[in-house]
Protein backbone atom coordinates (compact mmCIF):
# COMPACT_ATOMS: atom_id res chain seq x y z
CA UNK A 1 0.00 0.00 0.00
CA UNK A 2 1.57 3.55 -1.07
CA UNK A 3 2.45 5.19 1.95
CA UNK A 4 0.77 8.05 3.17
CA UNK A 5 1.73 11.34 3.84
CA UNK A 6 -0.21 14.30 6.00
CA UNK A 7 1.55 17.62 5.28
CA UNK A 8 0.53 20.80 6.51
CA UNK A 9 2.61 24.21 5.81
CA UNK A 10 1.79 26.66 8.82
CA UNK A 11 -1.24 24.44 10.13
CA UNK A 12 -3.94 26.95 11.74
CA UNK A 13 -2.90 24.54 14.90
CA UNK A 14 -0.74 21.80 15.99
CA UNK A 15 -0.93 20.73 19.53
CA UNK A 16 -0.67 17.75 22.08
CA UNK A 17 -3.11 17.21 23.40
CA UNK A 18 -4.75 13.77 25.86
CA UNK A 19 -7.44 12.03 26.12
CA UNK A 20 -8.56 10.22 29.83
CA UNK A 21 -7.67 10.79 33.10
CA UNK A 22 -3.67 11.01 34.60
CA UNK A 23 -2.75 7.62 34.78
CA UNK A 24 -4.85 6.35 31.88
CA UNK A 25 -4.39 9.28 29.07
CA UNK A 26 -3.70 8.82 25.28
CA UNK A 27 -1.09 11.38 24.02
CA UNK A 28 -1.84 12.38 20.58
CA UNK A 29 -0.28 15.30 17.88
CA UNK A 30 -2.95 16.97 16.12
CA UNK A 31 -2.49 19.51 13.39
CA UNK A 32 -5.69 21.13 11.75
CA UNK A 33 -6.34 23.73 9.07
CA UNK A 34 -9.60 24.77 6.75
CA UNK A 35 -11.61 21.85 8.54
CA UNK A 36 -8.84 19.36 7.73
CA UNK A 37 -7.86 17.37 10.74
CA UNK A 38 -5.07 14.86 11.17
CA UNK A 39 -4.33 13.01 14.78
CA UNK A 40 -2.00 10.20 15.61
CA UNK A 41 -1.01 8.33 18.31
CA UNK A 42 2.09 8.66 20.37
CA UNK A 43 3.66 7.79 24.19
CA UNK A 44 4.27 10.13 26.95
CA UNK A 45 7.63 10.05 26.84
CA UNK A 46 7.66 10.91 23.26
CA UNK A 47 5.63 14.17 23.57
CA UNK A 48 8.04 15.45 26.53
CA UNK A 49 11.09 14.27 24.45
CA UNK A 50 9.94 16.32 21.27
CA UNK A 51 8.94 19.31 23.56
CA UNK A 52 11.80 19.78 24.57
CA UNK A 53 14.11 19.38 21.38
CA UNK A 54 11.96 21.66 19.67
CA UNK A 55 12.59 24.23 22.55
CA UNK A 56 16.51 23.34 21.52
CA UNK A 57 16.20 23.18 18.24
CA UNK A 58 14.60 27.18 18.39
CA UNK A 59 17.46 28.07 21.03
CA UNK A 60 19.94 26.83 18.56
CA UNK A 61 18.72 28.50 15.45
CA UNK A 62 18.13 31.84 17.13
CA UNK A 63 21.90 31.55 18.35
CA UNK A 64 23.37 30.65 15.21
CA UNK A 65 21.80 33.76 13.20
CA UNK A 66 22.84 35.71 15.67
CA UNK A 67 19.73 36.49 17.01
CA UNK A 68 18.35 37.89 13.64
CA UNK A 69 15.93 34.74 12.97
CA UNK A 70 11.97 35.66 13.92
CA UNK A 71 11.71 33.05 16.89
CA UNK A 72 10.56 34.50 20.13
CA UNK A 73 12.77 33.78 23.22
CA UNK A 74 9.31 32.39 25.10
CA UNK A 75 5.83 31.22 23.91
CA UNK A 76 3.34 34.50 22.69
CA UNK A 77 0.94 34.81 25.21
CA UNK A 78 -1.22 35.75 23.01
CA UNK A 79 -0.86 32.46 20.70
CA UNK A 80 -1.46 30.03 24.07
CA UNK A 81 -3.76 27.39 22.74
CA UNK A 82 -5.84 25.56 25.66
CA UNK A 83 -8.37 24.06 24.04
CA UNK A 84 -9.29 20.51 24.04
CA UNK A 85 -7.89 18.20 20.89
CA UNK A 86 -10.33 19.17 17.86
CA UNK A 87 -13.42 16.47 17.09
CA UNK A 88 -13.51 13.80 15.81
CA UNK A 89 -10.66 12.33 17.28
CA UNK A 90 -9.73 9.60 14.61
CA UNK A 91 -6.18 7.86 14.98
CA UNK A 92 -4.30 7.56 11.92
CA UNK A 93 -1.35 5.99 13.13
CA UNK A 94 0.64 5.29 16.06
CA UNK A 95 4.29 6.98 15.91
CA UNK A 96 7.40 5.51 15.67
CA UNK A 97 10.41 7.85 14.80
CA UNK A 98 9.95 11.46 14.85
CA UNK A 99 12.61 14.06 12.88
CA UNK A 100 12.90 17.73 13.27
CA UNK A 101 14.78 20.40 11.51
CA UNK A 102 15.05 24.47 11.12
CA UNK A 103 14.75 25.12 7.66
CA UNK A 104 16.54 28.53 7.61
CA UNK A 105 15.68 29.56 4.68
CA UNK A 106 12.24 29.64 5.30
CA UNK A 107 12.43 30.37 8.70
CA UNK A 108 10.29 27.35 9.89
CA UNK A 109 10.32 24.29 12.34
CA UNK A 110 9.61 21.28 10.44
CA UNK A 111 8.39 18.21 12.36
CA UNK A 112 7.87 14.69 10.97
CA UNK A 113 6.26 12.15 12.98
CA UNK A 114 6.49 8.48 10.97
CA UNK A 115 4.11 5.47 11.98
CA UNK A 116 5.76 2.44 13.72
CA UNK A 117 7.21 -0.37 11.52
CA UNK A 118 7.97 -3.99 12.32
CA UNK A 119 11.21 -4.14 13.85
CA UNK A 120 13.65 -5.78 10.53
CA UNK A 121 16.72 -5.91 12.42
CA UNK A 122 19.34 -3.66 12.90
CA UNK A 123 20.15 -2.52 9.57
CA UNK A 124 21.36 0.87 8.98
CA UNK A 125 20.09 1.25 5.61
CA UNK A 126 16.50 0.83 6.42
CA UNK A 127 16.80 3.40 9.28
CA UNK A 128 18.22 6.00 6.79
CA UNK A 129 15.64 5.07 4.29
CA UNK A 130 12.84 6.25 6.90
CA UNK A 131 12.77 9.75 5.99
CA UNK A 132 13.10 9.62 2.12
CA UNK A 133 9.81 10.08 1.00
CA UNK A 134 9.92 6.28 -0.73
CA UNK A 135 6.02 5.50 -2.26
CA UNK A 136 5.69 2.34 0.28
CA UNK A 137 7.29 3.72 3.35
CA UNK A 138 5.13 4.52 6.71
CA UNK A 139 2.55 7.06 6.95
CA UNK A 140 4.18 10.46 8.13
CA UNK A 141 2.55 13.25 9.64
CA UNK A 142 4.91 16.88 7.80
CA UNK A 143 4.42 19.61 9.56
CA UNK A 144 5.82 22.91 9.01
CA UNK A 145 5.60 25.47 11.93
CA UNK A 146 6.67 28.91 12.20
CA UNK A 147 9.16 29.85 15.06
CA UNK A 148 6.38 30.94 17.49
CA UNK A 149 3.88 28.29 17.11
CA UNK A 150 6.47 26.08 17.45
CA UNK A 151 7.55 27.71 20.94
CA UNK A 152 3.73 27.48 21.67
CA UNK A 153 3.69 24.05 20.97
CA UNK A 154 6.45 23.33 22.85
CA UNK A 155 4.79 25.09 25.81
CA UNK A 156 1.52 23.47 25.90
CA UNK A 157 3.18 19.64 25.40
CA UNK A 158 5.40 20.39 28.72
CA UNK A 159 2.54 21.85 30.50
CA UNK A 160 0.53 18.84 29.53
CA UNK A 161 2.91 15.71 30.62
CA UNK A 162 3.60 18.41 33.92
CA UNK A 163 -0.14 17.99 34.65
CA UNK A 164 -0.06 14.23 35.17
CA UNK A 165 0.60 12.25 38.17
CA UNK A 166 2.76 13.32 40.68
CA UNK A 167 6.36 11.59 41.49
CA UNK A 168 6.65 9.11 44.34
CA UNK A 169 9.17 11.31 46.66
CA UNK A 170 11.20 8.10 47.06
CA UNK A 171 11.44 6.40 44.12
CA UNK A 172 10.27 9.16 40.97
CA UNK A 173 7.79 6.78 40.07
CA UNK A 174 4.11 8.14 39.47
CA UNK A 175 1.96 7.91 42.30
CA UNK A 176 -1.86 6.83 41.91
CA UNK A 177 -4.33 8.82 43.82
CA UNK A 178 -4.55 5.19 46.23
CA UNK A 179 -0.82 4.80 46.44
CA UNK A 180 1.72 2.71 44.55
CA UNK A 181 4.12 -0.09 45.44
CA UNK A 182 7.16 1.65 46.29
CA UNK A 183 10.25 -0.32 45.17
CA UNK A 184 12.75 1.77 47.09
CA UNK A 185 10.30 0.88 50.47
CA UNK A 186 10.56 -2.78 49.75
CA UNK A 187 7.25 -2.94 48.29
CA UNK A 188 5.10 -0.89 51.31
CA UNK A 189 2.44 0.82 49.98
CA UNK A 190 3.22 4.64 49.96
Amino acid sequence: MPRQVYFYDQPERFVAGTVGQPGQRAFYLQASTRGRITSVLLEKAQVMALAERVDQVLDEALRRSGGSASIPAIAPAELIDTAPLDLPLEQEFRVGTMALAWDSADECLVVEAQAMVEDEGEDEEADERLFEDEEHGPDMLRVRLSGAMARVFAKRALDLVAAGRKPCPFCNLPLDPEGHLCPRANGYRR
